[in-house]
């Protein structure tokens, strides 16, 4: 009976140490791409009242198949106002630290505080068309990720840092380019929305459906949080943090000072050189810039910022070396 008892103990232990195994693949390793982006949608004053577009998504079952059916990925990639002219060339002068065109300006400028380097990229645009997001390898799902400069790159991104890790969480709104990946609400989220106006406004999961914010406007969702600045006025306290981080970190934000006016920030943290900031302090300074809304986005060694193809900041995770961290997601200046 000792005999049986311990195999049983024993054989319970294995499956249950597999199944926790597999769980935290599941989460954490195991790639799950569900839909295929493959248009690109634009937006702008003259589509402001148009109706708005949600998708079913269908994932895929055989494992070896990475991607949905012909039909699956036709309805996952539907979005609104597909333009099919190619980009018109226009003039640009660049410098290590600005870019310039008849549409986009970006300006570059790196501060010191609390011991701390942030890196600020100061951007107007005529249209908010410009201002985008792109999920990793083109493809909404769960642990598909890319290196932020990698996205960069394949969409072209005059500027880029990385957005919300979207894919590291099975809850939480997920909204791009007009179109609704994932409407499975996160309790007290506290999201970004950036309407089709590129206005910004701050909404909590729990008080509004991802359907209600389509009708609403929004383009883009964000969700990870939480926000910084809201009509103006620091919105954290001295003693908030996301989770268990530490009061110093690397942070991505990204603020909105007027129409066609943004702030995008990536300050360095958890190295000799840079300490990092903490929710308050970097709260702080976006209000310091003149900022009405910023919000906070994944941070640690997610945080990263490419400038027209170079990687501007030191992404690190323990502080050991320099190195970007996959993400599943960015928000970008281009075309």
């Amino acid at each position: 009976m000792r005999i049986r008892n311990r195999l049983f103990g024993l054989l319970f232990g294995v499956v249950l140490f597999g199944f926790t195994a597999y769980l935290l693949l599941d989460t954490f390793v195991i790639v799950h791409k569900i839909a295929t982006v493959e248009t690109t949608a634009v937006r702008g004053d003259a589509v402001v009242e148009a109706e708005t577009t949600t998708i079913e998504i269908v994932p895929v079952e055989s494992a070896e198949t990475e991607t949905a059916s012909a039909e699956e990925r036709a309805e996952a990639t539907e979005t609104l106002f597909v333009s099919s002219e190619e980009p018109a060339t226009v003039e640009t002068e660049t410098t290590e630290s600005t870019y310039r065109d008849e549409n986009i300006t970006v300006t570059l400028t790196d501060y010191r505080l609390h011991d701390t380097t942030v890196h600020v990229a100061d951007v107007t645009v005529t249209s908010p068309e410009y201002l985008k997001t792109a999920f990793a390898q083109s493809t909404y799902g769960r642990n598909v990720t890319q290196k932020t400069s990698t996205i960069a790159s394949s969409v072209n991104a005059i500027l880029a840092i990385n957005g919300d890790y979207y894919g590291a969480q099975r809850a939480g709104y997920v909204i791009r380019n007009g179109v609704l990946y994932r409407a499975t609400a996160s309790k007290n989220a506290e999201d970004l929305v950036i309407y089709r106006d590129g206005s910004f406004g701050i909404i909590n999961e729990s008080e509004i459906t991802a359907e209600e914010l389509l009708e609403s406007g929004a383009w883009d969702v964000l969700s990870f949080g939480p926000a910084l600045v809201e009509n103006g006025e620091i919105a954290v306290t001295e003693s908030e943090e996301v989770g268990r981080a530490m009061a110093s970190n690397p942070r991505t934000a990204i603020g909105v000072i007027g129409e066609g006016h943004y702030v995008f920030i990536v300050c360095d943290g958890r190295t000799d050189e840079s300490a990092g900031l903490s929710l308050y302090e970097l709260a702080a300074f976006m209000q310091s810039l003149g900022v009405t809304t910023a919000y906070n986005l994944d941070g640690g060694g997610s945080s990263s910022m490419v400038f027209l193809g170079n990687v501007v900041n030191v992404p690190t995770t323990n502080g050991n070396n320099s190195k970007e961290r996959s993400v599943s997601d960015i928000v970008y200046i281009g075309y």
